[in-house]
């Protein structure tokens, strides 16, 4: 990824996916996991609430769901500004 990533936390991270269609299936403490129909199959994620999304976690998480949906990583974060 040639941007820097944001900081953003768990409740930003999860309207953006909705955005992309995930819906909230399921929470259990502070984690909560979206599932999407996708051509492909069901794609579930697990997004932490925390105020700040570890850097790392957050780069996972972008992966898979530019994977699943067959969107650049780029386009991804341009949602989450």
């Amino acid at each position: 990824m040639g941007q820097k990533m944001p900081v953003i936390s768990g409740k930003q991270l999860v309207k953006a996916l909705s955005k992309l269609g995930y819906n909230i299936v399921k929470q259990r403490g502070s984690h909560m996991k979206l599932q999407k129909k996708t051509p492909a199959g069901i794609h579930s994620i697990t997004v932490p609430q925390h105020d700040e999304i570890a850097k790392g976690t957050l780069i996972d998480i972008l992966n898979k769901v530019s994977i699943w949906n067959q969107i650049s990583k780029e386009e991804l974060l341009e949602m989450l500004k």
